[in-house]
């Protein structure tokens, strides 16, 4: 072959950035197929009926009465959440929580903000955020001001939670959702207040229910077999890994891919930014789009 054949350098790595795109591309469709699937098997398992509350819908799915015949939970929302309004309570297909004004006003709002915040209960940050803005959630919950939805996510086993105590924290929240539904709130913030230092073992799986007990639910025996079991452990890893594929539907679907990372909040759609742990910076920004500002 003469030199005037051969490729030039500059060819050359043109022609291995043009392989290397081609591979990404395959994987990334790969990847799209393996998220349709994920959402699919997702979607296939939930039974029953729903109901359309605060613009969410909500499976009920009460033929599960049965914690170990079921690897997705009951009462979450369309985007696999959780939804809490007045009094700590949970939005079901049978329950709208019903909030009271606010001191000085004379009626509830008409459309609550919605607070959506996607959470891992092993990591640190998210902790920052919730210890420091759960306290005032719960009274904008109370006077009709936001709802707020829970989507759990579990990517720190291994890592930051060497028991698999991110999962199983996880699955132990959509327990709790599942059929103690008004206790979700409270024992959210409890895991959150004694979560473990990253890297170490957090609680046991018996300990996650003597938590549960404390916070005051009902229907102790399914909980706790839900908890053992971790009846909802498929459901959280299949929810994880369809949530990074989708993004957030709300703000963006390549949002994950930006990397962003947890506690990720939203409000009406827009992304907090602001200082996670600071309390005061959060409230201006709710506050700034409940006024419509």
């Amino acid at each position: 072959m003469s030199s005037n054949n051969r490729p030039t350098r500059s060819q050359q790595r043109e022609e291995a950035r043009a392989k290397a795109k081609a591979m990404r591309e395959q994987h990334k469709k790969t990847e799209r197929r393996r998220g349709i699937l994920i959402k699919l098997a997702v979607g296939l398992s939930v039974v029953g009926a729903a109901a359309v509350i605060a613009s969410v819908v909500i499976g009920g799915m009460a033929g599960n009465v049965n914690s170990n015949q079921s690897d997705t939970p009951m009462n979450q929302t369309s985007n696999n959440g959780f939804l809490v309004g007045a009094n700590g309570e949970m939005f079901t297909a049978s329950a709208t929580p019903s909030p009271t004004p606010s001191p000085g006003a004379t009626a509830v709002p008409a459309s609550p903000v919605k607070i959506i915040t996607y959470v891992d209960y092993q990591c640190p940050y998210c902790a920052y955020f919730e210890n420091a803005n759960m306290d005032q959630i719960k009274g904008w919950l109370d006077t009709g001001v936001a709802t707020l939805e829970v989507r759990p996510l579990s990517f720190l086993d291994g890592r930051g939670s060497p028991n698999e105590y991110s999962s199983r924290a996880a699955n132990a929240t959509a327990c709790v959702a599942s059929y103690s539904p008004n206790s979700y709130f409270a024992y959210s913030q409890a895991l959150f207040r004694n979560q473990p230092a990253e890297g170490e073992a957090g609680p046991n799986n018996s300990e996650l229910f003597k938590t549960a007990k404390q916070v005051g639910i009902t229907n102790e025996s399914s909980v706790e077999s839900c908890i053992k079991e971790k009846s909802f452990g498929k459901w959280i890893l299949k929810t994880t890994d369809a949530t990074f594929e989708a993004g957030v539907p709300e703000f963006s679907t390549t949002f994950w891919a930006e990397k962003n990372g947890t506690p990720a909040v939203f409000v009406n759609g827009q992304h907090y930014k602001g200082g996670i742990d600071n309390a005061a910076q959060f409230a201006q920004f709710v506050m700034e789009i409940a006024a419509g500002n």
